[in-house]
């Protein structure tokens, strides 16, 4: 074999090589980065979730103190609510 299809031969490996490295990696970095969206995806469904709950738990509270407590308008005008 001569010196210009030995060079020819190693440069395709390599770059055949390479090429299938880059490619390798670049799935492993986008899968890392789809993994890192859905772990950030459950988080903010888990935030959500908690701050419904909390403002359940508001609208009940003011629910039951609307039963309990007069509530005027801030004009003189009549008072709403019962109690």
């Amino acid at each position: 074999m001569s010196r210009a299809s030995k060079i020819t031969l190693a440069s395709t490996s390599l770059a055949a090589v390479g090429t299938i490295l880059f490619v390798h990696f670049g799935q492993r970095w986008e899968q890392a980065g789809m993994h890192a969206g859905v772990i950030r995806d459950m988080e903010q469904q888990r935030v959500k979730k908690e701050r419904q709950a909390d403002f359940e738990m508001q609208k009940r509270l003011e629910d039951e103190y609307k039963k309990v407590q007069t509530v005027h308008d801030g004009a003189g005008g009549e008072a709403k609510g019962g109690g």
